[in-house]
């Protein structure tokens, strides 16, 4: 293996590991909520299934679309605490344009509804509580991953809005430049975190791909010329706050 790719592979190897320690690091604070969750699910399931059994009316559940799993995990780390949860049913469809303005310039994306439904309508109902206001941008990654990750607003990478649901759009999932994805610490364990793609990254297709950069990317290659600290994966030098994220369907 040339010394490059060597490089790329233990970069991508280091990010997954790391992944897993947040994943683990939090899970004796979710597991009451994630057990009950998991109840709570399996009698709706139930539930469902008798109805099928009984009636046999299942066709206008699927004619409704998707329906969308929040659960409880935690506490949100915003400013909100009494914020809730994202509608069940989602309130979009096709595209929507959000424009994450930032201390060091705008950064226009077009959300997929039509692939990611749940996880766009989590983002802008985020984004329409304020949630992402005011809030660092706490990792930079280089070396083959090349991303930069939003949305915990306590700057620590394990804050979140409260609650989290099962992965989307993940198969076969390419991270070119451009691509909008969700952070998670696991597999169906997505909150509020989302990470920027501004290089082709060598990412596993383990993370909801839920929209692309169409404006600002330069932005983000300004960002990530500054480098990290500690170098390949930590804080942007260059320091980068939202200051909003504005939403408006296309």
């Amino acid at each position: 293996m040339a010394a490059k790719d060597r490089k790329k592979q233990l970069a991508r190897q280091r990010y997954e590991r790391q992944q897993q320690a947040l994943a683990q690091a939090a899970a004796k604070a979710r597991r009451v909520k994630i057990i009950s969750s998991a109840v709570a699910v399996a009698v709706v399931v139930v539930g469902g299934a008798a109805v099928v059994v009984f009636t046999g009316k299942d066709d206008k559940s699927k004619a409704d679309g998707p329906h969308c799993a929040y659960n409880t995990a935690g506490q949100p780390a915003g400013k909100v605490k009494n914020l809730g949860t994202p509608p069940k049913k989602p309130a979009y469809k096709g595209t929507v344009q959000a424009t994450v303005k930032t201390n060091q310039g705008d950064i226009v994306m077009d959300l997929d509804a039509k692939a990611a439904p749940c996880t766009v309508g989590s983002f802008v109902y985020l984004a329409q509580k304020n949630f992402y206001d005011d809030s660092p941008c706490h990792r930079l990654t280089s070396g083959g991953l090349n991303v930069l990750q939003c949305g915990d607003p306590s700057g620590t990478g394990s804050g979140g809005p409260g609650y989290e649901y099962p992965d989307e759009n993940t198969a076969n999932a390419k991270y070119t430049a451009g691509t909008l994805a969700m952070a998670n610490s696991g597999a169906d364990t997505n909150g509020s975190q989302f990470f920027l793609v501004y290089k082709d990254s060598q990412l596993d297709p383990n993370y909801s791909v839920f929209g692309k950069i169409t404006k600002g990317l330069d932005v983000l290659q300004k960002i990530a010329k500054a480098g990290s600290e500690p170098a390949e994966d930590g804080k942007p030098k260059k320091k980068v706050t939202i200051q909003d994220v504005a939403i408006a369907p296309v």
